[in-house]
Order: structure tokens, then sequence, then C-alpha cells
């Protein structure tokens, strides 16, 4: 499909940069694990901020596939965000168990893991419509996941130290 070799070069630095991303933040988490494990709700957070990394370098990475058919691929997508989004649900719910009185917003807080793959979602299931504006969506729910990492990510690790 012509419309996916148009989007190359933005799945190769999004493959590099989630890649890169990940592994930092993997680091990063592994440096203060044995604190961040004792809060379960921290743990799921970042669990589910990794998921959407990985979610958007694979998504990147099949969209890089030589002669990837919009079908394959919007299939992929759709099964990609669901693994993602289980990851989501159990952050989900840690954040809702927490009644902590400091944890406030816990509903936007649940929220903001859930826009990467329900983006992938609505874009794989365009590509099966025959609508190739559904990669606009992976790129939206790849870069939405880059912000969400990094918000997690700093959140856990800032939890963490208090």
């Amino acid at each position: 499909m012509e419309q996916i070799e148009a989007w190359s070069e933005f799945n190769v630095a999004m493959v590099g940069a989630t890649a890169a991303l990940a592994g930092l933040v993997i680091v990063a988490a592994s440096v203060n694990i044995g604190d961040i494990i004792k809060e379960a709700s921290l743990t799921a957070r970042l669990a589910a901020g990794i998921s959407g990394l990985v979610l958007a370098l694979i998504g990147s990475a099949i969209g890089l596939m030589p002669e990837v058919g919009a079908l394959p691929y919007g299939i992929a997508m759709i099964l990609l965000a669901v693994g993602a989004a289980v990851f989501q649900v159990q952050a989900a719910r840690r954040i809702f168990a927490n009644r902590h009185p400091a944890n406030r917003l816990r509903g936007l807080k649940s929220a903001v893991g859930f826009v990467s793959p329900v983006a992938y979602g609505i874009g794989g299931a365009m590509l099966l419509a025959g609508q190739p504006d559904g990669l606009v969506w992976f790129a939206a729910g790849s870069i939405v996941a880059i912000v969400a990492a990094l918000l997690v990510s700093w959140i856990v690790l800032v939890e963490v130290l208090r």
C-alpha cells in the first residue's frame, strides 16, 4: 500500500525514539524498583506506560515491513492495541483502588493511558475499512504514547522518592 510507504520516515523516527525511551524508562525505574513495587498503583502505571511505548514501537516497525498490506497492518494494530489496553485496565483498577487522600483525579489518571490504544484501535479499524487515514491515527497514537510514558514515568519516579 503506497500510503503506508509514505509514512516510512515517520515510522523510522518512531522506532528509534520509542525504543530509546523504553530503554531509558526501564533503566530509570530499575534504580528504584524496590520502592516502586511497594506501591501497586505505581507499578501498574509504569507497566502501562511501557506498554504504550511497546505498542508504538511495534506498530511503527510493522509499518516498515516491505509490502505490508492495509489488512494485516490493521489487524495487527487492533490486536496490539487490545494488548496494551489490558495493561491500562490494570493500571486504572490500581489507581481507583488507591484510596489515599492525595490520590486525586483518579479518572484523569486512568484515562490518559487509554488514549494511545484507542487511537491505534481506531486507526486499525479504519485500515480494515479501506480508509488510509487510519495511518494518521497511528501517528497520533504513537505521539500520545511517548507523552503519556514520559508523564507517567516522571510521576512514578517522583512519587517513589516522596
